[in-house]
């Protein structure tokens, strides 16, 4: 590939990046995808841990671009492993022709805006540099492993994985002690298969895991052909829901009808399964006296499944349910009763470090073969604040966001021009179905992108003002949900020295989208062309 100027350089090409590629294609623009993997799908191209699967229903998680890749591609399961979702991504890089305009194995170092010929100058761990109008940040909410710094972990004479950058060939556990740390949406996903393996698993828990039951089953063809015979139908349902996913939100609130209506409807959301379990009462996530009804719920049913009472005592979550990131499991808490199982509890007894033979918690030594660390992500802001991005004046974006991030729908930065964020903190998000979200972001930016042609301008700019304004409404929505009361990674919280600052945007899809299109209908209003 050439250093030649280009209209716009994309970086990432996962569902986010691929979906910008096949948008400024159609625009006409020459445009380069810079992509730090050896190929597409961003967070499903790392994330192979065992029992990797996405949580959003199979034919829900898709692109809707294009009809036919609608109605070819097929589903195997109701919620997707990531090989299938991985498999998808390379279809469709390969579809729609997108490898010759992406390059492989390249990290961006820096970006810095030249505002003499208003265009974006991009150095790569290639050694080249780039010369760009326009920078589309598609680099994914979850993208950067959070490793915690474990005193001793170095010494450890075993292997160590993470599993958000698991090896492509794989682990084998058979016959080994397994210990990992941390019990979040990949762990609940990863614990139940590691445990089939290993010779012991020992599991480190800080706080214990919201879960409601996938029931993933097969899907069969009828059902999916049903789906696609009337698939606008669907995504138009979908696009309705707060979270951008086809789940009935149920209007009535829990503290407004009788504890057994409560229990029955309580159960019909258990029997179904899937995330559509929180949207069982209009008021669960605000009031904290309706969310304990649904928490119970889930706590009654640990004690009915893991056997051992002190165990599921300690197992049972005591936060909001909702307020951190609901997970889907598949025979999560049947692992504890297995005999090769062990639930160590670090909130009690903190781990004091590692040795050379296992990890030291709770006054002894657990001896471990392999360590799993399924400590997440440094969430939303992690991969843009890791590449030394210069904006007008030369102001960092590391440096503007010291306090927290701050965007303009989560799109656009004050003082950064010709810059689009997809999936940006201050945009929906990780709180929504992601692919409908990706894909009205990137109509949005391709609209906005001709809009600035059209006028024949060669900057666009994201107004101090309007930034200010909708960093203080995102602000102000956050504080009347639950959500926004626990530690968890949408403030946050699991990165050591992070601002507390509730970082996607929580007011409904729909909400959002309307604001989006009535700035684009006034002009791209609170942005400034010149």
């Amino acid at each position: 590939m050439s250093s030649d100027r280009l209209d716009m350089v994309v970086v990432g090409a996962g569902f986010a990046g691929l979906a910008m590629l096949h948008a400024a294609r159609a625009l006409g623009l020459a445009v380069r995808v810079v992509e730090a993997g050896g190929g597409v799908g961003g967070t499903w191209f790392w994330n192979r841990y065992p029992g990797a699967r996405c949580d959003v229903e199979s034919m829900e998680y898709s692109y809707q671009f294009s009809e036919a890749l609608q109605q070819d591609w097929v589903w195997h399961e109701r919620y997707a492993a990531q090989p299938e979702i991985l498999a998808y991504a390379e279809h469709v890089a390969d579809r729609f022709d997108l490898r010759r305009d992406i390059q492989f194995d390249t990290r961006v170092v820096s970006a810095a805006f030249d505002e003499d010929r208003s265009e974006w100058r991009v150095t790569t761990t290639a050694g080249e540099t780039l010369r760009t109008r326009f920078m589309v940040m598609a680099t994914g909410c979850l993208s950067v492993a959070n490793r915690p710094d474990l005193p001793g972990l170095g010494r450890f004479r075993g292997p160590r994985y993470h599993t958000g950058d698991w090896p492509h060939e794989g682990v084998d556990f058979s016959g080994l002690r397994v210990g990992i740390i941390g019990t979040g949406s990949s762990a609940v996903q990863a614990i139940p298969v590691i445990a089939e393996r290993a010779d012991h698993l020992t599991v480190f828990q800080r706080t214990a895991t919201y879960t409601v039951p996938a029931h993933n089953r097969p899907l069969p063809p009828a059902e999916s052909a049903a789906i696609k015979a009337d698939y606008a139908t669907l995504r138009a349902r979908a696009k309705r829901t707060f979270s951008g996913i086809d789940i009935v939100f149920n209007e009535a609130e829990a503290l407004a009808v009788t504890p057994a209506a409560r229990q029955r409807e309580y159960e019909a959301r258990w029997a179904q399964g899937g995330i559509g379990f929180i949207a069982a009462f209009a008021d669960l996530l605000r009031s904290a006296e309706a969310n304990a009804t649904a928490a119970q719920f889930v706590r009654d049913k640990i004690g009915e499944v893991v056997r051992d009472p002190a165990v599921a005592e300690r197992l049972a979550p005591r936060h909001v349910i909702g307020c951190k990131r609901l997970c889907l499991d598949t025979g999560y808490w049947r692992s504890f009763n297995q005999p090769n199982v062990t639930l160590v509890d670090i909130a009690e007894n903190p781990i004091a470090g590692v040795v050379e033979g296992g990890i030291v918690a709770g006054g002894r030594t657990w001896p471990l073969d392999a360590i799993v660390l399924a400590t997440g992500f440094d969430a939303m802001t992690g991969a843009l604040n890791r590449i030394d991005i210069g904006g007008i004046g030369g102001l960092k974006l590391a440096q503007k966001w010291a306090a927290g991030p701050r965007t303009y729908l989560g799109l656009a930065i004050a003082g950064f021009p010709n810059l689009f964020t997809v999936t940006g903190p201050g945009s929906p998000s990780v709180l929504t179905n992601m692919l409908p979200t990706i894909e009205q972001h990137v109509e949005w930016i391709a609209a906005c992108v001709a809009h600035v042609g059209a006028r024949g301008a060669r900057q666009i700019a994201a107004e101090p003002g309007a930034e200010d304004a909708w960093v203080a409404h995102n602000a102000e929505v956050a504080s009347r949900t639950l959500r926004s009361t626990c530690a968890s990674w949408y403030v946050g919280a699991n990165v050591p020295g992070k601002p507390r600052v509730f970082m996607p945007y929580i007011g409904g899809f729909p909400t959002y989208v309307k604001a989006c299109a009535a700035i684009a209908a006034e002009g791209y209003a609170g942005f400034h062309l010149s």
